[in-house]
Protein backbone atom coordinates (compact mmCIF):
# COMPACT_ATOMS: atom_id res chain seq x y z
CA UNK A 1 0.00 0.00 0.00
CA UNK A 2 2.87 2.16 0.63
CA UNK A 3 6.26 2.63 -0.23
CA UNK A 4 8.95 5.44 1.01
CA UNK A 5 12.14 4.90 -0.10
CA UNK A 6 15.43 6.69 0.16
CA UNK A 7 13.86 9.64 2.15
CA UNK A 8 16.96 12.68 3.38
CA UNK A 9 15.15 15.89 4.66
CA UNK A 10 17.93 18.57 5.70
CA UNK A 11 17.18 22.20 7.01
CA UNK A 12 19.90 24.85 5.46
CA UNK A 13 22.95 22.71 7.28
CA UNK A 14 21.01 20.65 9.96
CA UNK A 15 20.25 17.20 8.22
CA UNK A 16 17.54 15.15 10.70
CA UNK A 17 16.74 11.76 8.16
CA UNK A 18 18.67 10.22 5.51
CA UNK A 19 17.89 6.54 3.99
CA UNK A 20 14.54 6.59 5.22
CA UNK A 21 12.93 3.72 4.02
CA UNK A 22 9.48 2.50 4.93
CA UNK A 23 6.93 -0.17 3.49
CA UNK A 24 3.18 -0.98 4.99
CA UNK A 25 0.73 -3.33 3.85
CA UNK A 26 -2.48 -2.35 3.53
CA UNK A 27 -4.69 -1.98 6.94
CA UNK A 28 -1.24 -1.92 8.89
CA UNK A 29 -1.05 0.42 11.53
CA UNK A 30 2.40 1.27 12.11
CA UNK A 31 3.98 3.83 14.92
CA UNK A 32 6.69 6.15 14.36
CA UNK A 33 8.68 6.69 17.98
CA UNK A 34 11.15 9.72 18.15
CA UNK A 35 12.86 12.21 20.30
CA UNK A 36 11.48 15.98 19.89
CA UNK A 37 13.58 17.06 16.65
CA UNK A 38 13.70 13.29 15.52
CA UNK A 39 12.53 14.25 12.06
CA UNK A 40 9.40 12.20 12.67
CA UNK A 41 6.67 14.78 11.90
CA UNK A 42 8.66 16.11 8.78
CA UNK A 43 8.68 12.18 7.37
CA UNK A 44 5.05 12.65 8.02
CA UNK A 45 4.36 15.88 6.24
CA UNK A 46 6.83 14.65 3.00
CA UNK A 47 4.70 11.77 2.73
CA UNK A 48 1.54 13.84 2.91
CA UNK A 49 2.91 16.57 0.31
CA UNK A 50 3.15 19.28 2.58
CA UNK A 51 7.06 19.48 3.01
CA UNK A 52 9.97 19.07 0.45
CA UNK A 53 13.30 16.83 0.67
CA UNK A 54 16.38 16.59 -0.60
CA UNK A 55 15.66 12.93 -1.95
CA UNK A 56 13.00 10.54 -1.42
CA UNK A 57 10.22 8.75 -3.42
CA UNK A 58 6.54 8.50 -2.04
CA UNK A 59 4.58 5.11 -3.55
CA UNK A 60 0.76 5.06 -2.64
CA UNK A 61 -1.56 2.08 -3.68
CA UNK A 62 1.12 1.70 -6.85
CA UNK A 63 1.01 5.61 -7.52
CA UNK A 64 4.64 7.70 -7.35
CA UNK A 65 3.54 10.88 -5.32
CA UNK A 66 6.62 12.34 -5.01
CA UNK A 67 10.21 11.45 -6.30
CA UNK A 68 13.65 13.57 -5.99
CA UNK A 69 12.52 15.83 -3.68
CA UNK A 70 9.81 17.29 -5.91
CA UNK A 71 5.70 17.35 -5.30
CA UNK A 72 4.04 15.35 -8.77
CA UNK A 73 0.97 15.12 -7.28
CA UNK A 74 -0.44 18.07 -4.86
CA UNK A 75 -1.06 17.76 -0.97
CA UNK A 76 -5.29 17.78 -1.18
CA UNK A 77 -5.01 14.76 -4.73
CA UNK A 78 -2.68 12.44 -2.37
CA UNK A 79 -5.79 10.68 -1.02
CA UNK A 80 -4.30 11.09 2.31
CA UNK A 81 -6.08 11.71 5.74
CA UNK A 82 -4.40 13.76 8.65
CA UNK A 83 -5.02 14.09 12.22
CA UNK A 84 -3.16 16.69 14.37
CA UNK A 85 -2.20 17.96 17.89
CA UNK A 86 -4.17 20.21 18.13
CA UNK A 87 -7.89 18.89 16.91
CA UNK A 88 -7.91 21.51 13.81
CA UNK A 89 -11.55 21.99 14.02
CA UNK A 90 -13.35 24.76 12.64
CA UNK A 91 -14.93 26.73 15.61
CA UNK A 92 -17.29 28.68 14.09
CA UNK A 93 -19.15 25.31 12.44
CA UNK A 94 -20.93 22.72 13.71
CA UNK A 95 -19.96 18.86 13.78
CA UNK A 96 -21.87 18.34 10.67
CA UNK A 97 -20.25 20.84 8.64
CA UNK A 98 -16.88 20.31 9.99
CA UNK A 99 -17.29 16.41 8.98
CA UNK A 100 -18.43 17.41 5.68
CA UNK A 101 -15.50 19.89 4.82
CA UNK A 102 -13.37 17.95 2.54
CA UNK A 103 -16.94 16.50 1.24
CA UNK A 104 -19.01 19.41 -0.25
CA UNK A 105 -19.60 17.54 -3.76
CA UNK A 106 -22.06 15.19 -2.07
CA UNK A 107 -25.80 15.69 -2.28
CA UNK A 108 -27.12 17.31 0.96
CA UNK A 109 -29.04 13.36 1.54
CA UNK A 110 -25.53 11.61 0.89
CA UNK A 111 -23.91 13.96 3.42
CA UNK A 112 -26.45 13.75 5.92
CA UNK A 113 -26.14 9.48 6.15
CA UNK A 114 -22.28 9.65 5.54
CA UNK A 115 -22.44 12.10 8.78
CA UNK A 116 -24.60 9.29 10.82
CA UNK A 117 -22.38 6.66 9.71
CA UNK A 118 -19.09 8.14 11.17
CA UNK A 119 -20.73 9.25 14.07
CA UNK A 120 -21.96 5.92 14.65
CA UNK A 121 -18.33 4.84 13.99
CA UNK A 122 -17.22 6.86 16.23
CA UNK A 123 -19.92 6.07 19.18
CA UNK A 124 -21.13 10.10 19.22
CA UNK A 125 -24.36 9.20 17.50
CA UNK A 126 -26.92 12.45 17.97
CA UNK A 127 -24.06 15.45 17.90
CA UNK A 128 -24.21 17.21 14.45
CA UNK A 129 -25.55 20.58 15.20
CA UNK A 130 -22.70 20.84 18.41
CA UNK A 131 -20.09 23.12 18.20
CA UNK A 132 -16.43 22.05 19.36
CA UNK A 133 -16.53 24.02 22.24
CA UNK A 134 -18.73 22.03 23.72
CA UNK A 135 -16.66 19.01 23.29
CA UNK A 136 -14.50 17.17 25.51
CA UNK A 137 -10.98 17.20 23.93
CA UNK A 138 -11.42 13.47 23.40
CA UNK A 139 -14.43 14.14 21.35
CA UNK A 140 -12.92 17.10 19.43
CA UNK A 141 -10.40 14.25 18.58
CA UNK A 142 -12.80 11.73 17.45
CA UNK A 143 -14.98 14.17 15.28
CA UNK A 144 -11.46 15.13 14.03
CA UNK A 145 -10.83 11.19 13.00
CA UNK A 146 -14.12 11.40 11.61
CA UNK A 147 -13.55 14.05 9.04
CA UNK A 148 -10.26 12.48 7.83
CA UNK A 149 -12.05 9.40 7.19
CA UNK A 150 -14.84 11.42 5.40
CA UNK A 151 -12.91 11.41 2.23
CA UNK A 152 -12.40 7.90 2.27
CA UNK A 153 -8.17 7.78 2.62
CA UNK A 154 -5.95 5.41 1.28
CA UNK A 155 -3.55 6.43 4.53
CA UNK A 156 -4.62 8.17 7.41
CA UNK A 157 -1.69 10.10 9.11
CA UNK A 158 -1.85 11.10 13.24
CA UNK A 159 0.64 13.60 14.29
CA UNK A 160 0.62 13.14 17.93
CA UNK A 161 -2.99 13.46 18.04
CA UNK A 162 -2.96 12.22 21.86
CA UNK A 163 -0.51 13.89 23.39
CA UNK A 164 -3.30 17.07 24.58
CA UNK A 165 -4.96 14.79 26.90
CA UNK A 166 -4.74 13.47 30.38
CA UNK A 167 -3.42 10.10 30.31
CA UNK A 168 -7.03 8.43 31.31
CA UNK A 169 -9.00 9.53 28.22
CA UNK A 170 -5.56 9.16 26.14
CA UNK A 171 -5.25 5.49 26.86
CA UNK A 172 -8.87 5.38 26.27
CA UNK A 173 -9.00 7.06 22.90
CA UNK A 174 -5.83 5.33 21.77
CA UNK A 175 -7.50 1.96 21.65
CA UNK A 176 -10.83 3.21 20.62
CA UNK A 177 -8.99 5.00 17.61
CA UNK A 178 -6.98 1.63 16.71
CA UNK A 179 -10.43 -0.29 16.64
CA UNK A 180 -11.81 2.30 14.24
CA UNK A 181 -9.45 1.66 12.13
CA UNK A 182 -8.94 -1.68 12.36
CA UNK A 183 -12.61 -1.94 11.71
CA UNK A 184 -12.32 -0.09 8.41
CA UNK A 185 -8.92 -1.27 7.42
CA UNK A 186 -7.73 2.12 6.93
CA UNK A 187 -3.52 2.21 6.94
CA UNK A 188 -2.13 4.94 8.93
CA UNK A 189 1.20 6.24 10.35
CA UNK A 190 0.74 6.98 14.06
CA UNK A 191 3.78 9.67 15.20
CA UNK A 192 4.53 9.58 18.67
CA UNK A 193 7.43 9.84 21.28
CA UNK A 194 5.93 7.75 23.70
CA UNK A 195 6.57 4.04 24.03
CA UNK A 196 3.41 2.78 25.91
CA UNK A 197 0.99 4.35 23.44
CA UNK A 198 2.97 3.12 19.89
CA UNK A 199 2.54 -0.62 22.00
CA UNK A 200 -0.77 -0.37 22.29
CA UNK A 201 -1.62 1.61 19.35
CA UNK A 202 -0.05 -0.24 16.23
CA UNK A 203 0.93 -3.29 14.62
CA UNK A 204 4.80 -2.36 13.70
CA UNK A 205 6.54 0.06 15.43
CA UNK A 206 10.36 2.30 14.23
CA UNK A 207 12.28 4.22 15.80
CA UNK A 208 13.98 7.15 14.32
CA UNK A 209 17.45 7.26 15.69
CA UNK A 210 20.82 9.25 14.39
CA UNK A 211 18.60 9.83 11.43
CA UNK A 212 17.89 6.48 10.83
CA UNK A 213 14.68 4.67 10.83
CA UNK A 214 14.86 1.19 12.47
CA UNK A 215 12.16 -1.01 12.49
CA UNK A 216 11.27 -3.07 15.55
Amino acid sequence: MLSVSDLTISFEDNQVLEGFNLVLESGDIFALLGDSGSGKSSALRFIAGLESAQSGTVVLDGNDLSSNGTHQVRAEQREIGMVFQDYALFPHMTVFQNICFGINELSKENKVKKVSELLQLICLEGIEEKYPHQLSGGEQQRVCLARSLATSPKLLLLDEPFSSLDKSHRDQLVQEVREILKKEGVTSILVTHDQNEAENFADKIGQIDKKKLHIN
